[in-house]
């Protein structure tokens, strides 16, 4: 692998990181007290075609390689991890299996929008009773001449709440497991969908999570996503990149708990020196750095893995789990570096290091990844 990023992923590197810098860090702890969803943020990223990185030009997309799509999330994140996931999901898990497993109807019908950031995508999978489990998940689907009724509750849908378009996920019998899961296309205006409770987040207060509701929701047959009993494949595949994307994520907040104490390091003084002198915060800082260009190198090469159509479920889970607890360590570190200060709003750690904790859970437990990679690297040859 060549470890030197192309001219145009440099060029790219440095627009979003002045974007980030410029529009979307100075709004991000406002946007935290307020938990309003960002619109301005996605239209503004929009304009940069950050909403649909790795979609083809063809299809209203940027074109852009999955290592690019890292750069891009982690820049943004780094800045405001609200807006980076909430364009992790447009990307990942909703523009990405639609355009791996849409038929050409559905490509021309719902990626351009998306990829264009006219509009936003969301994901359900989970369920109230039903979260690492996906295969239990109890949504129904039930043909009905040319089209589908699905009912159930979907949670913790970020995005949710300004969501014009969602792929759902429902079985045909909850006894076939992941052999009866189908994926829908579902616009948020079809007939039995409406939104449910709102999520009260620790972190990434306003990435619009919410509860969305199916009460025999009318789907056509012609947005059943893939075959019927295929969905949980695709959940599956999708969920492959959709860890690429929140190990991005998690790079971004780690990169930015490291910069800030960096900075408050070497400004604040004690026992007539700067803090930054003592060998207990420079090792601190040392693990820090160390760790989070470790889950970058692992980040890159799981994307780049994806870009070759490389199997990759391995190398997605080792970059996800490394990653998401490589910036909670940065993010408590920080804290802790930053002392009592760390511990109130008006320093920008103790933000990150509500928003960290989130990357060790969605889109897979750190407990679940462990066991993704355990069963690869036990598999018999």
């Amino acid at each position: 692998m060549d470890f030197q990023l192309t001219r145009e992923q440099e060029l790219l590197r440095d627009t979003v990181h002045a974007f980030a810098d410029e529009v979307l860090k100075p709004r991000a702890a406002a946007l935290d007290r307020s938990r309003e969803f960002p619109i301005d943020n996605y239209r503004r990223c929009a304009e940069l075609g950050l909403c649909g990185m790795m979609v083809p030009e063809t299809y209203g997309g940027a074109g852009f390689d999955g290592v690019s799509y890292v750069i891009a999330i982690e820049e943004v994140s780094r800045a405001c991890a609200s807006s980076g996931v909430i364009l992790s999901v447009n990307n990942s898990l909703f523009c990405a299996p639609v355009l791996r497993h849409g038929t050409e109807a559905q490509k021309r019908k719902y990626l351009a929008p998306h990829a264009r950031g006219e509009k936003i995508g969301a994901y359900c999978l989970t369920e109230p009773d039903c979260g690492s489990d996906a295969a239990a998940l109890r949504t129904l689907a039930r043909k009905k001449a040319d089209r589908y009724l699905l009912k159930g509750n979907k949670v913790f849908v970020t995005n949710g709440v300004a969501a014009h378009t969602f792929v759902v996920y429902a079985t045909l019998d909850p006894k076939l497991r992941h052999h009866g899961i189908c994926a829908f296309i579902v616009e948020r205006d079809f007939p039995g969908l409406r939104l449910g409770k709102p999520e009260h987040k620790m972190g990434i207060t306003c990435s619009g999570s919410v509860e969305i509701v199916l009460d025999d929701c009318e789907v056509p047959a012609a947005n059943l996503l893939g075959a019927e009993g295929e969905g949980f494949k695709i959940a599956m595949s999708t969920l492959d990149g959709g860890r690429i994307g929140i190990a991005a994520q998690a790079i971004g907040i780690g990169r930015a708990a490291l910069e800030e104490s960096l900075a408050y390091s070497q400004g604040r003084r004690a026992f007539g020196q700067r803090i930054a002198d003592f060998q207990a915060t420079q090792w601190k800082l040392a693990d820090m750095a160390t760790e989070l260009e470790a889950a970058r190198l692992l980040a890159y090469r799981a994307a780049w893995l994806r870009d070759q159509q490389r199997r990759c479920s391995l190398e997605t889970s080792m970059a996800k789990l490394f990653a998401s607890e490589a910036c909670m360590r940065a993010a408590k570190e920080g804290v802790q570096i930053h002392g009592g200060y760390g511990y109130i709003d008006e320093y920008a750690v103790e933000r990150l290091f509500r928003d960290a904790k989130i990357t060790e859970i969605y889109e897979g437990t750190s407990e679940i990844q462990r066991l993704v990679i355990a069963k690869e690297i036990l598999k018999e040859d």
